[in-house]
Order: C-alpha cells, then sequence, then structure tokens
C-alpha cells in the first residue's frame, strides 16, 4: 500500500523589491529548511513539496516532488516587477485540482495539504486575488500561513486569506532563515500528526517572527 502523501505547497514573492539580500536570503532559508526536513524520518516518508513563484507572473518553480527527490537553483528576482499574488493563487488551485489524490475504496488519499505563502508587499491583482479567496478556502487545506516580510507587507489583505498571519521585521539572513525553519519545524508536526486535527498546530515561533493575535 502506497504512503499517504503530506503535500506541502511554498509562495514565494519574487517581485522586484525581493532582488538581492531578500532573495539571496529565501534560497538560504529554503537549503535549511530541506535540510532540517531530511533528517525528519516522518517527513522523509510523506511531504511532499511544491514552490510557487510570483512577481509579474506566477510559475510553479518545482512541481509536487518527494521531499528526497527536492534539487532547486536559485531562485532570482527580476530588476522590477508587480506582485501578481492573484494570478499565483490561481495557479496554486490548478496545481492543486491536478496534484491531490482522494480517497478511493481501494486506497486513502493524501492527507490535508498545507500552505505558506509569503510576500514583502501587497497584491497588484487585487480583484484576483480577493475572487481566489474562496476557492483556496474550499480546498480545505490543514493549514495555510501567510508571512508579512518587511514593513511594506500588507497583513489586512492576508487575513482575508487566512488567520494565521506572521510578521517578519526585516528582510534580512536572520529573519528569513527564522521564517523557513520555523516552516520547517511546522511540516514536521504536520507529517507527524497527520489526520490527528482538524488544523495542524503550529509549533511556538522563533524570536524573529510575531504570530499576529
Amino acid at each position: 500500500m502506497p504512503i499517504r502523501r503530506l503535500p506541502v505547497y511554498i509562495l514565494l514573492d519574487t517581485s522586484g523589491s525581493m532582488r538581492g539580500e531578500p532573495i539571496h536570503s529565501v534560497n538560504v532559508g529554503l537549503r535549511a529548511m530541506f535540510s532540517a526536513l531530511r533528517q525528519d524520518p516522518y517527513a522523509l516518508e510523506s511531504v511532499h513539496l511544491s514552490i510557487i513563484t510570483f512577481d509579474i507572473e506566477p510559475r510553479e518553480y518545482l512541481p509536487l516532488t518527494p521531499l528526497d527527490g527536492v534539487n532547486i537553483g536559485e531562485i532570482q528576482a527580476p530588476d522590477s516587477g508587480a506582485t501578481f499574488l492573484g494570478a499565483a493563487l490561481e495557479l496554486l488551485l490548478q496545481c492543486v485540482d491536478r496534484d491531490l489524490r482522494r480517497n478511493t475504496p481501494e486506497a486513502k488519499g493524501d492527507w490535508r495539504p498545507l500552505l505558506f505563502l509569503m510576500t514583502d508587499g501587497s497584491p497588484s491583482d487585487l480583484h484576483a486575488f480577493r475572487q481566489a479567496i474562496p476557492e483556496v478556502k474550499r480546498r480545505d487545506f490543514g493549514s495555510i500561513v501567510a508571512c508579512a516580510a518587511g514593513p511594506k507587507a500588507r497583513q489586512d489583505y492576508l487575513r482575508e486569506l487566512t488567520d494565521r498571519v506572521v510578521t517578519l521585521d526585516t528582510l534580512d539572513a536572520a529573519a528569513f532563515s527564522g521564517f523557513f525553519k520555523w516552516v520547517s519545524a511546522s511540516v514536521a508536526v504536520g507529517s507527524s500528526s497527520a489526520g490527528l486535527a482538524d488544523q495542524v498546530s503550529l509549533p511556538p515561533p522563533p524570536p524573529e517572527i510575531q504570530l499576529l493575535p
């Protein structure tokens, strides 16, 4: 019988404002996250990762891939560009509908997927963003966490998507590495407790991260 998968979707803002140290710090944080998760036997058995990047358009940077098969290059940010978060959510919906295995009489389907979203701004396509939100909520994610990174990130928009919003005050390596370490810990909790609760309980965030009340 195949192992039940825990699909984890990560949406990353790669708009022009992320160029330079922020996107470099994101790459460092992602590598640390992969490394940490691969040392967790529950995660290694069940976690499948997908990465969607978004700037002036969304891209499926990493299709849903088993943790031990993840191998990504350096994620880049353009010189300038908008933040089409609504388009990214629309692409996420397409990927989830394509990827997820449903329960059948013969086999259990995937665990409820997890979604982590990080942006340093606000949606350039606000109408599309708001149209996608009810569709995302209909997909029954086990947890949706949105990270507002830096002083220009609009928390109020992210709260329309989820009540689990965290903030990073800065866009430096320490903040991003703290965020991705926390994501990896959250995924590890999700993989060991999959199916036991309605919503995956998150571990306490590190000092760099504020979980909004």
